[in-house]
Parts: C-alpha cells; sequence; structure tokens
C-alpha cells in the first residue's frame, strides 16, 4: 500500500470520528517513523545514530547543571499543571479564553517533556547519541510545541478581538463549536506543515551524524545532506514564513483594531481592555522573538557555544516558565479560584491535626 493511500486513510478515519483528532498527530508520527524506517533499510547513506556536539565535559560541574536544569523542568510541569488542572476542575473557566490557556500550558507540557528527559540524560553522560528514529521523535515534538504555540496564541488573539470589538455576539461568534473549531485549526495546521517538511528531510542521504546542536531539528539534518538542499531550504523558508508571518500579521491587526476601539471608549473600558490583552500581548511577544532567536541560528553561521546554547534554549525555557506566571497573577478570575484553592487545602491540613486529636481524647 503506497504512502499517499495510507495518509488518506488515516485523514478519513478522523474526519468520519472526531475524537479520534487527539491520536492524529501520534499516528502521522508514526506513518513518518516507518516511512523514516523504509528509507534506512534502502539506503546505506543514513547514519543510524546522530552525535550532539555541543556538550562538554565540565567534570563534577555537571551534577550542579543537572540540578539546576531539574529545577527549571519540575518548575516548567508543576507551574503549567496547575493552571491546567485548574481550568480543567473549575467548570466556572470553561470559558473560550481559559480553554485556550488550557492548551496552550498543555502544550508547553508536551515541549518541555520532548527535550529535558533527554538533555539530563545527555548532561550527565559521557556519550550523547541519539538513534535516527528517537531523533525524529524528538523533532517532531519540538517543532509542533513551536507551532502548536503560535496557533493557540493565533486562536487567543481572535477571541480577545471579538470580545471587544463585538461584546454583543460574543456569545453567538465564540460558541464552543467555534472553540472546537479554532482548535483544530490549530493543532492540524502545523501536523500538516512540518509532516510535509519531514517528508522531504527525511528522503536526503546524509553523509555525517554530528548534530551541532543540543536536541534534533529538522535544519540541522538537513545540513548533514550529501546533496543539494536549495528546493527543501525553499520549502522551509516559505513554510516557516507562513506559518509565523501571517499569525504575526493577524494579531498585531486584531490589536491595532482593539486600540483604535479603546480610544473612542472610556478609561474603564480601556482599563479593563488592556487587564485581559496584556497578558496575551506579553506571552506572543515573548515567544515571537524567542522564536526569532532561535531562527537566527540557522540564518548566520555563529560559532560561539553559549550563543547558540543560549538561543536553542530560549524558546524551550523562557515562555514555559513565563506563561504560568502571566495567566496565572495577571487574570483574576484565575488568580481567585488559585487562592481559593489554596486556602482550602490549608484549612484542611490545618483540620486534620485537631481532628486527630480529638480521636485520641476520646
Amino acid at each position: 500500500m503506497s504512502h499517499g493511500v495510507k495518509i488518506v486513510k488515516i485523514i478519513f478515519m478522523i474526519h468520519s470520528n472526531p475524537n479520534n483528532l487527539v491520536c492524529f498527530p501520534v499516528l502521522l508520527l508514526f506513518f513518518h517513523l516507518c516511512y523514516c524506517a523504509d528509507m534506512g533499510t534502502n539506503s546505506t547513506w543514513n547514519p543510524l545514530y546522530f552525535q550532539f556536539t555541543l556538550f562538554v565535559d565540565y567534570g563534577p560541574l555537571r551534577y550542579l547543571f543537572f540540578c539546576l536544569c531539574l529545577l527549571i523542568y519540575a518548575t516548567i510541569i508543576s507551574a503549567n499543571a496547575v493552571i491546567f488542572l485548574t481550568v480543567c476542575l473549575e467548570k466556572s473557566l470553561h470559558q473560550p479564553m481559559y480553554i485556550f490557556i488550557c492548551c496552550l500550558s498543555f502544550n508547553s507540557l508536551l515541549g518541555s517533556t520532548a527535550f529535558f528527559p533527554r538533555f539530563l540524560m545527555d548532561v550527565l553522560h559521557d556519550t550523547h547519541l541519539i538513534s535516527r528514529a528517537m531523533c525524529f521523535i524528538q523533532m517532531y515534538f519540538i517543532h509542533s510545541y513551536k507551532a502548536h504555540e503560535v496557533t493557540i496564541l493565533t486562536a487567543m488573539a481572535y477571541d480577545r478581538f471579538v470580545a471587544i470589538i463585538h461584546p454583543l455576539h460574543y456569545d453567538s461568534k465564540m460558541s464552543m463549536k467555534m472553540v472546537r473549531r479554532l482548535l483544530i485549526f490549530a493543532l492540524l495546521s502545523p501536523v500538516c506543515v512540518f509532516g510535509f517538511l519531514f517528508g522531504l528531510s527525511s528522503r536526503l542521504p546524509l553523509c555525517g551524524n554530528r548534530v551541532h546542536r543540543l536536541f534534533c531539528t529538522s535544519w540541522s539534518v538537513v545540513k548533514l545532506s550529501c546533496v543539494d538542499t536549495t528546493m527543501v531550504e525553499l520549502a522551509s523558508q516559505v513554510l516557516t514564513v507562513i506559518s509565523i508571518f501571517l499569525p504575526l500579521f493577524f494579531v498585531l491587526y486584531t490589536y491595532l483594531r482593539i486600540l483604535l476601539v479603546c480610544r473612542r471608549n472610556s478609561s474603564e473600558f480601556r482599563r479593563k481592555a488592556l487587564q485581559t490583552c496584556l497578558p496575551h500581548i506579553v506571552t506572543f511577544l515573548n515567544f515571537c522573538i524567542a522564536i526569532f532567536c532561535e531562527a537566527s541560528l540557522y540564518k548566520f553561521d555563529i560559532a560561539n557555544m553559549f550563543v547558540i546554547v543560549a538561543l536553542s534554549l530560549e524558546f524551550l525555557i523562557i515562555p514555559p516558565i513565563s506563561n504560568p506566571l502571566v495567566y496565572g497573577l495577571s487574570l483574576s478570575q484565575i488568580r481567585g479560584v488559585l487562592f481559593i484553592r489554596v486556602k482550602v487545602c490549608k484549612v484542611i491540613a490545618a483540620a486534620k491535626p485537631k481532628a486527630r486529636t480529638g480521636t485520641n481524647c476520646k
């Protein structure tokens, strides 16, 4: 059976049953790995392992680096899990904006988990080899994390646009059906884009296995190719521009319209609009700057190892840490629910010793 027929069958299965949408990225990744396996068995030019070359042996200091990185990873997991569970468990937060925030936190959990466990293992070990299959799995989830972050933030911008520009029609325009459509778009559009790019890169014969990065990226693998990669580079640049700059222009347009509306309204209206829009603006600009810095590594041949490490890790560390802080502390609804739950936990914890004491007295 051809690979094209397999893709058509997968899409038809999802179209017939929308509940299979969650499994679509996994199915596409499985198809891609099977395809890569076929390519690997049919060609002797593809290495079975890749070697990360940016890791340096710091001796006993590696344990300090490991503890610091583990602390960062635990902070990301804890903070985003709190936001995710708070929105999921609190029925009053089952609204479009908070659903998008919940998806943002879940995406941060996936992106961090795709990077940190492997990175922590490399920090402790002397050899830094990764199999071809695991490299493509890591590549898929990290690139998907970046693209999903942009599309989810774009959907959030549309939600804020409707809430401020068309407040009377917000419930009809941002119904749960519309929210599902936006989430389907946010999930499937990056999968299609990067599925196409992975299909191009996986067909390239490779003449080396030394990856000058801390994790696998599509461009670092393409640079190992033995043949001319002009078409792959051109397709990658076009799709990257489309997937980044189109959402950026849309977000800028929505906030320009919001600013124009705020100028014609009262100061109280401007304050409320700023309170709901400021966290999103900070998050979106923060992530765009991180993506641009990481993309600059491929445009310019940077030799400084510290600069490469800093720019490579910025989008994997800063947004997942800042997002829970921005939305957890800036939005009064989420902050109020968190404070209430903390108070309830304190009351329960204080009541347990008293209950034990009363039981003993009896």
